[in-house]
């Protein structure tokens, strides 16, 4: 099996200068780990993923203690971090080299990135372009569909 014979094909994306919260929103409303971060040119530039709204100390953005996810979707208005955090963009927290693999890559290699970056998704490339995404749910569906069908190990 290869990166391309299971990918999501269809999945979310984000610009490099969309609202930091609008990337939230995003992969809160399409249940993905990380979103591609694409150029004008539809170029991969980087990712942002649910990491990345966690750890937010190198900007100097430290939430309060307590519900910090409430305090960033600004359930109290009026604080300093919170309105910088607002005006972020992606392209401020995103990782600009993000783990990819070919379409053609083996799962046995997918799998291996993943592990050795201790990451749960990759963007899968077709000549440069992101064509999809293997997760580990993707993995997962894979080996029950291959489990389910006799003659299969």
């Amino acid at each position: 099996m290869r990166a391309s014979d299971i990918m999501r094909r269809s999945f979310a994306t984000v610009k490099p200068e969309a609202p930091l919260l609008e990337a939230l929103h995003l992969l809160l409303e399409t249940n993905q780990r990380g979103l591609p971060v694409l150029d004008d040119e539809g170029a991969l530039v980087g990712i942002i993923a649910e990491g990345d709204f966690l750890h937010r100390r190198e900007l100097g953005v430290t939430y309060p203690e307590g519900c910090w996810l409430e305090w960033l979707l600004g359930k109290q208005e009026g604080e300093l971090a919170r309105e910088r955090t607002r005006g972020l963009r992606v392209e401020a927290v995103m990782s600009r080299h993000p783990v990819c693999v070919d379409e053609n890559a083996t799962i046995d290699a997918v799998v291996k990135e993943m592990d050795v970056y201790q990451i749960s998704q990759v963007p899968v490339l077709r000549k440069r372009k992101v064509v999809g995404i293997v997760g580990r749910m993707q993995m997962l569906t894979a080996l029950a569909s291959c489990l389910g069908e006799p003659g299969r190990a």
